[in-house]
């Protein structure tokens, strides 16, 4: 089974929560892995999930370590590009990481819909 990361900056973990639901039954068929935070918030969809650190302690590195060990299928990290992070140089590390590995990354819920999609064709 494939592993999926999610990410979520707290202005878009609404947006992150109603993709999940949308998306329920193909998420299911997948392992997943998120962040501290971001975990709850998948974990209260009724969805199993491997929860790291919070992303501004330490999450994102870690994930981005998973990602250069190719243990992940694909990255779904809603971002928040009008907030300030002061992660953000982890951030650039995770996207950087998925450019030289060649993950797919999505940074949108439109991005995420379409990997979604391809990932579980029927």
């Amino acid at each position: 089974m494939e592993k999926i990361a999610i990410i979520a900056h707290d202005g878009k973990k609404p947006e992150m929560v109603n993709f999940l639901n949308k998306n329920l039954e193909k998420l299911k068929k997948a392992e997943l892995v998120a962040t501290g935070t971001t975990g709850t918030h998948v974990e209260n969809t009724g969805l199993k999930v491997e929860k790291k650190l919070s992303g501004p302690i330490g999450g994102d590195a870690q994930i981005a370590g998973m990602g250069a060990e190719k243990k992940l299928a694909m990255i779904l990290f809603f971002r928040d590009p009008l907030g300030k992070h002061p992660h953000e140089p982890d951030v650039q590390m995770l996207m950087r990481i998925c450019d030289v590995h060649n993950i797919p990354i999505a940074t949108n819920p439109a991005t995420a819909q379409l990997l979604i999609d391809a990932f579980f064709k029927d």
